[in-house]
């Protein structure tokens, strides 16, 4: 388990399809801000505009992990050039075996008519900041909560990872029960890293605490991100997941 980590600092960015319209609220002073730098590079960068680089396809990073699109939501990407990403990332993994590539989406259902090509390498995440609708189209025009945990429960592929960050309030008994039926590898958990930015509706760290040590009791791994005041404490011994 790790404690105030970030999510990215083993990895590197590979973005051959960048942009979203989504229009999370919370990205606007992360990675729409970071895109603002790409004006005199590309103006679709600069607007993060869906769009693709296909002179990128071959400037796969060197480091162990690779998050595929990082500043994007590949949901939005043409399926046939989604397609050509896997190939390169197949091709690569043939000579890389060790590397681990993300691909993360906040409409998870867009991965399924690629699940069969996709190599072991290649993990699966969704975002999931909570469990409630209700005045979430204030936050993102992405799937709401409930339509994006279905669509990644559904996906039949063995490695996926839920990220819940941003935090936003929560029903402890309901979140954890999803988290447990999507089964993932470990998730990501975090509070808003940009308060003096965007203010979201969160759960108190009292609550986020609870959830954390239900996982942690399902035997599910629990990676954390600004984490505040909250704490990782161990798992108990001897616990193993259930079916």
């Amino acid at each position: 388990m790790l404690e105030n980590a970030n999510m990215y600092a083993q990895a590197k960015t590979w973005n051959p399809f960048k942009g979203c319209d989504f229009d999370c609220v919370y990205c606007t002073p992360s990675f729409q801000r970071q895109s603002k730098r790409q004006k005199r590079l590309c103006q679709n960068c600069y607007t993060y505009t869906p769009h693709c680089h296909e002179d990128r396809l071959d400037k796969i990073p060197s480091a162990r992990i690779v998050f595929v699109c990082g500043n994007a939501d590949i949901s939005f990407c043409p399926p046939d050039f989604t397609r050509r990403i896997i190939d390169r990332i197949v091709e690569h993994s043939a000579r890389s075996p060790e590397k681990t590539f993300y691909l993360q989406s906040k409409q998870p259902g867009y991965f399924a008519s690629f699940l069969a090509v996709l190599p072991r390498n290649v993990i699966l995440l969704t975002t999931l900041e909570t469990n409630r609708d209700a005045g979430y189209e204030v936050i993102s025009k992405a799937p709401k909560p409930s339509v994006r945990y279905q669509q990644f429960k559904a996906l039949d592929y063995p490695r996926k990872v839920v990220t819940i960050e941003p935090l936003l309030d929560f029903d402890l008994r309901t979140f954890a029960a999803w988290i447990r039926s999507i089964w993932p590898e470990y998730v990501w958990i975090g509070f808003n890293s940009k308060p003096e930015s965007v203010q979201l509706p969160e759960p108190s760290e009292d609550k986020v605490q609870k959830l954390i040590q239900r996982l942690l009791d399902l035997g599910i791994e629990v990676r954390g991100k600004t984490l505040r005041g909250v704490k990782l404490p161990p798992a108990k011994a001897g616990r193993t997941r259930a079916s």
